[in-house]
Order: C-alpha cells, then sequence, then structure tokens
C-alpha cells in the first residue's frame, strides 16, 4: 500500500520554513562573520611578519635587543732587566648613562653627579637630556639610551660615586612616594647610571727612564690606546694585543641575557717588552743628574751607562723629564729625548778618533812627540789656541793634557780622506739604530764641504755634529778592543704567560780600529784621571777609569756663543777590562764650565754605586788591601787540589 501524504503538509512546511531570522539569529551570524574575519587577519598578519617583512621585523628586533660589546685586550707591560713593571696596565671602568631611565630629573642627577665626576653640572645636564635617534615606521620615537660620561675611573672611585647614588634622593620626598616613583626612584639609583669595563695605562715609578718608556695616548673612541713616543711608540703594534668581542641579547634595561649570547671572542693580551734598562742603576743615573741640576743649573743634563762588550744599555737618562701618567703637565720640550735628539759639538771627547785612526794605522805611536807652540799655532790664516801653554807632549800626553794643537798636528799627518773614513766608521754621521723615536744621525760635512782649515778643527770636536749615544758608542768601541757595537735597549719580548717569544742578541756594527790600537787608546786614556789629567775627579777608588773629558763652545747662527758650553766627560772602568761606559753631558753648565770640573764629578757619583750595585771586582788596592788579596789568593790556591 503506497504512503500518501496528507493533504496540507507539504504547505505546512513551507509556511514553517519561510518564518522571519530572530535579532538572536542575526547576532549570531554577525559574530560569525567578525571569527571568521579576525582569523583571517591574524593570517595575514602571521603571514606578514613571518614571511613578508621577517627580515625587517627581525634586524629591527636584533637592533633593540642586540648589543655588541668590545673586548680591549690587555696592554702589554714594559719592564726593566730584572723584572720591575716601568709600565703596565690597570682596570678601570667608563661610565655610562641611560637619559631615557633619568627624565624628568635630569637637572638633579645633573647636580649629584657632578662633584662625584669632578665635572660641570652645566655640561652634565645637556649630556643627560634624551636625544632622539629616529622615528620608527609607526611614529614611535626612540631615544638614545648609551651616553659616555666619563673614561678611566679608577675601581674605588666607582665604588664611591655607587655609594653616593644609593643614597640620593634626587628631590623625592621618600616617606610620600607611590609605587610608580618608587620604582623610577630605584631605576634612578640601581639602573639609571652604569659602567663598563676599561683600562688605564699607568707608570709606577712616575718619571723614572720616562724618554725611554714614553706614553700613550688614548683613542678618539676614548678607550683604546696608542703609543704616542718611546718603546710605547716603536713597539705599539706588539703591546697592543688582539681586541676580542661579544654579541648578545639585552633586556630593555640593556643588561646582558648570557642565555642568548651568541658569539663570544677573548682578547688576546699584548706582548711584553723586557728592556736592558736596570731600574736601580736608571735611578742612581737620574739622581746624580737631579744633583747636578741644582748645582750648575744648566739647560739640561743626559747620562748613559753601557756595557761596552755588548752594547746593552743600563741607564739612558735625560733632565728636565715629565711623568709619563701625566705628560701634558710638562712642557712638550721636556719629553725630547735629548741623549739621541740633540746634536752638539763635542769636543775634546773626539780627540778618541783621530788618535786611535793615526795610532790604527802605523802613523804615531804613544811615544811620538809633538811641539805644541807653547799654546799658540796658526794654520790656514786661523790661529788655534790651547787652555795652556803646552811645549813638547807626547802622543798620550796630547790626550792627557787635552791638546787641541797636539790633536790637530795628528789629524794634518793622518790626512783628510783617513780622518773622515775613521770619523764615519767610528758611527758618525748615521742613525745608532737604537729602536726609540727621534734619533737624529748628527752631521758629518763629505770631504768636498771641507775647508783647508777642517783638518785642524775636527780633530778637536769642531765643525762636526753628533749625539751622546753616538759618542758614548764611539767610545765603548775603545774599550771592546775597537769592536762598535749597536746599542741595546730591548732585551727580549714574553707572552703572558712569560714565554720567551723574540730574544735580541748583541751586534757588532764594524770594526772601528784594530785591537792593538784600541789597547794604546786605553793607556793614553788612563792618564787623564790621574792627578796630571784633566779629570782627576772621574777616578774611582777600587777601579782604574779610562775616559776623556769634553768642553765645547755652542755654536749658534752667527758663530759660537759666548759663556754657552757643553760640558761632557765619557769613561769606561776597570780599565783594562771594561765592564761599563758612562757618559755625562750639561748642557750650559753653570758655576763651572770645564767638563772635568763639571761632569767628571757626576761620571763618579755614578761609577762607585753602579759598581758596588753590580758587585764589580776592583782592580785598584791600597797597600793594606793587596796583601789581604794576596792572602786570600794563597788560601784559595792552598784549598785547591
Amino acid at each position: 500500500m503506497l504512503w500518501e501524504e496528507p493533504v496540507g503538509a507539504g504547505a505546512r512546511r513551507r509556511l514553517t520554513d519561510m518564518q522571519p531570522v530572530t535579532p538572536s539569529s542575526r547576532r549570531l551570524a554577525a559574530l560569525a562573520f567578525l571569527l571568521v574575519a579576525a582569523f583571517c587577519a591574524l593570517g595575514y598578519r602571521l603571514v606578514d611578519i613571518q614571511v613578508l617583512r621577517h627580515e625587517e621585523l627581525l634586524a629591527k628586533a636584533r637592533h633593540n635587543t642586540e648589543r655588541a660589546f668590545h673586548r680591549e685586550p690587555p696592554r702589554g707591560e714594559i719592564r726593566d732587566i730584572r723584572g720591575h713593571k716601568l709600565a703596565t696596565t690597570i682596570s678601570v671602568k667608563t661610565i655610562v648613562a641611560d637619559p631615557t631611565l633619568i627624565h624628568p630629573m635630569t637637572p638633579h642627577m645633573a647636580r649629584v653627579l657632578a662633584p662625584l665626576l669632578r665635572t660641570n653640572e652645566a655640561w652634565l645636564n645637556e649630556r643627560l637630556v634624551p636625544r632622539l635617534i629616529r622615528t620608527e615606521t609607526n611614529g614611535e620615537p626612540v631615544f638614545s639610551k648609551y651616553v659616555v660620561l666619563k673614561h678611566k675611573v679608577p675601581i674605588e672611585e666607582w665604588e664611591s660615586i655607587q655609594a653616593a647614588l644609593a643614597s640620593a634622593t634626587f628631590g623625592f620626598d621618600t616617606n610620600r612616594l607611590n609605587k610608580k616613583q618608587t620604582a623610577f626612584l630605584r631605576n634612578l639609583r640601581q639602573r639609571a647610571v652604569f659602567t663598563e669595563e676599561d683600562m688605564l695605562r699607568v707608570y709606577p715609578n712616575q718619571s723614572l727612564a720616562a724618554h725611554v718608556v714614553g706614553f700613550v695616548n688614548t683613542e678618539s673612541d676614548g678607550r683604546g690606546m696608542k703609543g704616542a713616543d718611546g718603546i710605547e711608540r716603536v713597539f705599539d703594534a706588539k703591546l697592543n694585543g688582539v681586541a676580542g668581542w661579544r654579541l648578545t641579547e639585552t633586556d630593555r634595561y640593556r643588561r646582558e641575557l648570557v642565555a642568548y649570547r651568541a658569539h663570544d671572542v677573548e682578547a688576546r693580551p699584548g706582548l711584553n717588552v723586557v728592556l736592558t734598562l736596570d731600574a736601580r742603576i736608571q735611578q742612581i743615573a737620574e739622581q746624580a743628574l737631579a744633583e747636578a741640576m741644582a748645582k750648575h743649573n744648566p739647560v739640561s743634563a743626559s747620562a748613559i751607562v753601557v756595557r761596552p762588550r755588548t752594547g746593552e744599555i743600563l741607564a739612558l737618562a735625560t733632565l728636565p723629564g715629565f711623568d709619563p701618567n701625566a705628560p701634558g703637565m710638562s712642557p712638550v720640550a721636556h719629553w725630547k729625548n735629548r741623549v739621541i735628539s740633540d746634536i752638539i759639538e763635542p769636543g775634546s771627547t773626539f780627540k778618541i778618533v783621530v788618535v786611535s785612526g793615526a795610532l790604527n794605522e802605523g802613523i804615531v805611536s804613544l811615544n811620538d812627540h809633538f811641539h805644541c807652540e807653547n799654546g799658540s799655532f796658526t794654520y790656514a790664516g786661523r790661529r788655534l789656541r790651547d787652555h795652556h801653554a803646552y811645549g813638547v807632549l807626547s802622543v798620550e800626553g796630547i790626550i792627557t793634557k787635552s791638546s787641541n794643537i797636539g790633536s790637530a798636528k795628528i789629524g794634518i799627518q793622518l790626512g783628510e780622506q783617513k780622518l773622515h773614513d775613521y770619523i764615519r766608521g767610528f758611527g758618525f754621521g748615521s742613525r745608532t739604530g737604537i729602536p726609540l723615536p727621534g734619533e737624529v744621525a748628527g752631521i758629518v760635512h763629505p770631504l768636498t764641504n771641507w775647508t783647508k782649515l777642517s783638518i785642524s778643527r775636527i780633530p778637536m770636536g769642531h765643525e762636526i755634529a753628533a749625539t751622546p749615544l753616538q759618542m758614548v758608542m764611539a767610545m765603548s768601541a775603545i774599550a771592546n778592543e775597537g769592536r762598535l757595537m749597536r746599542p741595546m735597549i730591548v732585551h727580549r719580548l714574553e707572552d703572558a704567560e712569560g714565554n720567551v717569544v723574540a730574544q735580541y742578541q748583541p751586534e757588532l756594527t764594524r770594526l772601528a780600529v784594530g785591537p792593538e790600537a784600541a789597547r794604546e787608546m786605553v793607556q793614553a786614556l788612563k792618564t787623564v784621571t790621574t792627578k796630571d789629567g784633566t779629570a782627576p775627579g772621574a777616578a774611582l777608588e777600587h777601579w782604574t777609569v779610562a775616559g776623556k773629558t769634553g768642553t765645547a763652545q755652542k755654536a749658534g747662527a752667527g758663530g759660537y756663543l759666548p759663556g754657552k758650553y757643553f760640558s761632557s766627560f765619557i769613561g769606561f772602568f776597570p780599565a783594562d777590562h771594561p765592564e761599563l761606559c758612562i757618559s755625562v753631558v750639561l748642557d750650559e753648565p753653570h758655576n763651572g764650565y770645564y767638563g772635568g770640573s763639571t761632569a767628571a764629578p757626576i761620571f763618579h757619583a755614578i761609577a762607585d754605586q753602579t759598581a758596588r750595585y753590580l758587585n764589580i771586582p776592583p782592580d785598584r788596592f791600597d797597600s793594606t788591601e793587596l796583601t789581604r788579596a794576596a792572602g786570600k789568593a794563597r788560601l784559595a790556591g792552598a784549598r785547591r787540589p
């Protein structure tokens, strides 16, 4: 039987389907539409962020949170031969502020910080104002959160600043603060001012050996150091080391989030430079010069202590000096290393060149005699004088008495070409090669520029200019059997662990004269410090001294300057087996100007103290000492198997 739909049922269903939509159903439909639209917008936004603008937004996020920390490498130390620090580096702080954490209390912060940083309050007030760096695409301003206030602050000073900030009120009534004000004050005290690691170059001995050690300048960023003078300058690349760095992320207070540290490269410390200088001997030399400055009031004074056999410099001193911790506090003229940059007519100390050259050529012997014309000799139409009226003197006597006329006659016999060759052979007219900035070559005129008078003037140290270093190295060559050594000021380079990276060795420059001529010259020079010589004040009680005085009138643009002299003495001891050669030069001394009366006593003071400090065996004994020494020798012989 077929099912039949009742009449009117379909119609009723159609009537039901066409019933009007209620308000609630409309709201549901609208809500559904909004949800779909929101999800679509969110999807688009995700695509925009993750795909379309991914690189742009990532770069912006990194700019806001990433930070690169520069690691300045510890600069290597400069030490003396015994390991005493002449230049070193200590940890200090760079003080930095975040102006966004200070505003609007900028004037109050400036008032608190000004006395702590010892700087101007108005400058600080302007410095701490937030500076607009850029504006984001959405119009949001971005302000600087990093302003350097002061470099090279000692750690103890920073700790005092921290304590002062921690108790500062910055104009707030601390008893009536709401939560927001409390948080703001906490930021002012703890986060608004912070520090970064920094380094400071210090010179523990102040002015000691300042002309050798030199000093550094701070780079334009206020942190890095650049050698400006002395060893600091010449060995800057070795001392500097290699910088390190780390890339990391920070929070909104710019504090590092260690867990997000991406790269971390340690700085490599610079090498340590070990000098040939001995700080104690340097101190002895500088003290002796200081006493000479007080007594003779010269423009300057210098001293050098050298080992003749190796060329090692144990002391190199110049006064006036300066403190490399604050070089700007001294006149720039005081920075000058006069030992290598002053060129002077050496005067009678130069007689060692002409006499040793003539001995080496066999033209004269120590026992040959010359008439010294009773103090006045005319050559090439010009008069040459001695300080005393000498008659006939041996070659040895010419050195003993420092006769200008006798030296001139020896020079004439030697001849222009050979004299010029020996001058160059002793190193004059060329830089010694010492690794210090500012060395000059001196003046040695070519033979074509010599006048007829030159052959009589150059032997006594006129018409030529040399540095004190050139003169002491020439005298050291005589002491070293004619071997001219290159001066050594750097002994070795070491890494931070003390491993030797480079070792410098003594270097022979050339043979200036033969050993026999040098030994004969030594015998003549030994007479200078006797009672008959020009420098008895240089003699030592327990060591035989050989040396030569020099007194040279200063030359000016219009000729020689009346009453202005360079006074000098250069000597070595023990004379027959020299351990040390010492030079002393005074520029325009008062209360006497002869080298024997001004420079020789300074030599004596330096030599005597240094010999005792180094325990150099004596070679001079009185009768009691000779008896005691002989007894010790016999006792030692009896004990020998």
